[in-house]
């Protein structure tokens, strides 16, 4: 099985999380995806911990089924192979600061001058213009600057760190995907390739889909606690007797009449959105334990489910059930367990081929497939140019 992009490959120039995150989408849907590293700095997330087995358990998830090319971009020979890869390889992904590319040789009106229907997509935090595109940031500093984390939180506590990365991967390796994959479709209509300005923190600011529709429409400023999404409702979490955590997103009157009949106070339901009915609740569900809401909220249709632990998420029925878990080769004939691919397809996906690999661990197969002669990549070798 190959997948439904296995007409596409990518050159992945990208490191650490929102390009990787991106060209593992891609990869996992078949696309041949080739990682240009460095062979003297290698990605900081190689070395992040956890380690399995030596390698970052990060690093082997987000770059599975891609293959690795080390080559040192500051040397002519390395620009002469990367240029040879873009008459076969029609898509570029780099996560540099602006201009980096462009210094390098390699930046998009080089490379179209090669191929003219490269798509060539960059992921910064602030994007190629901007009094802020040579900026340095973080996930933390995008969704700062996008307004997102000014109504996230508590009132009294202020913003609180997600633990997920939203801006790096909603807004820079979904919006990339997206982006990439129109124009893809573009360029079937029309052969011509373009260029892609992905902004981490533009596509965060665009996340603000409903209060800023209403901010910009009506005027109405969202703030912490203050919307009936964010904690200014009884839509929330809530604590059971014994500290751990239940969501309540019951926001429909059919569902709130269950959720307050399952308590057994039913006339809870007439409070509607009153501050009052959060109280109530709140007494309601810290007279339970975990366990006993659980089993009570296990068979009532009413939006609570209890916060699970990323252990327990892992052995749910219903995330077992979709096989979120895969299993996938590390080369040695035994595999590493890792996060499925989310998306079903009615043709299915193609098996995963192996975890992150080792820098430059495919450098000698990429360029005898490019036609260089063992002794051309010999040479190579031994100036430096490649790993």
């Amino acid at each position: 099985m190959s997948g439904p992009l296995a007409s596409l490959k990518v050159l992945d120039f990208s490191t650490l999380l929102p390009g990787p995150f991106a060209s593992l989408m891609l990869a996992d849907m078949g696309a041949e995806v080739l990682r240009i590293e460095s062979p003297t700095r290698p990605d900081l997330l190689r070395v992040l911990p956890p380690h399995d087995r030596g390698t970052s358990a990060s690093h082997a998830y987000l770059n599975r089924n891609k293959r690795s090319l080390a080559l040192d971009l500051k040397q002519a020979e390395a620009l002469e192979i990367v240029r040879a890869l873009v008459k076969e390889y029609d898509i570029v992904l780099e996560q540099f600061r602006p201009g980096v590319m462009e210094r390098l040789g390699l930046g998009y009106e080089a490379l179209k001058a090669i191929n003219p229907g490269l798509i060539y997509v960059s992921i910064t935090g602030y994007g190629q213009t901007g009094p802020y595109k040579d900026r340095a940031g973080h996930d933390i500093n995008y969704l700062a600057l996008a307004g997102v984390a000014s109504y996230t939180g508590r009132e009294d506590s202020g913003p609180v760190p997600l633990g997920v990365q939203l801006a790096d991967v909603g807004g820079g390796s979904l919006h990339a995907v997206v982006g990439l994959l129109a124009a893809v479709i573009a360029r079937q209509q029309s052969g011509v390739g373009q260029y892609l300005d992905v902004s981490m923190t533009d596509c965060s600011f665009s996340l603000n889909a409903m209060v800023g529709a209403g901010y910009l429409a009506c005027g109405v400023a969202p703030a912490r606690e203050n919307h009936v999404l964010n904690g200014g409702s009884f839509y929330d979490y809530y604590r059971s007797r014994d500290g751990r955590w239940m969501s309540v997103g019951s926001l429909e009157p059919a569902f709130m009449q269950q959720l307050c009949e399952a308590l057994g106070r039913p006339e809870l339901a007439a409070l509607g959105l009153s501050p009052k009915l959060k109280a109530a609740l709140q007494v309601e569900f810290e007279k339970r334990s975990f366990d006993e809401l659980c089993e009570l909220f296990a068979g009532v249709d009413a939006c609570v489910e209890p916060v699970l632990s990323l252990s327990e998420a892992v052995a749910h029925p219903q995330l077992k059930a979709r096989q979120l878990v895969s299993q996938v080769p590390r080369g040695d004939g035994s595999t590493q367990a890792q996060i499925a691919c989310p998306l079903k397809f009615s043709e299915g996906l193609p098996a995963p081929k192996h975890i992150g690999a080792a820098v430059g661990a495919h450098t000698d197969e990429v360029l005898a497939e490019l036609g260089f002669s063992v002794q051309q990549i010999d040479a190579w070798r031994q100036t430096g140019a490649i790993l």
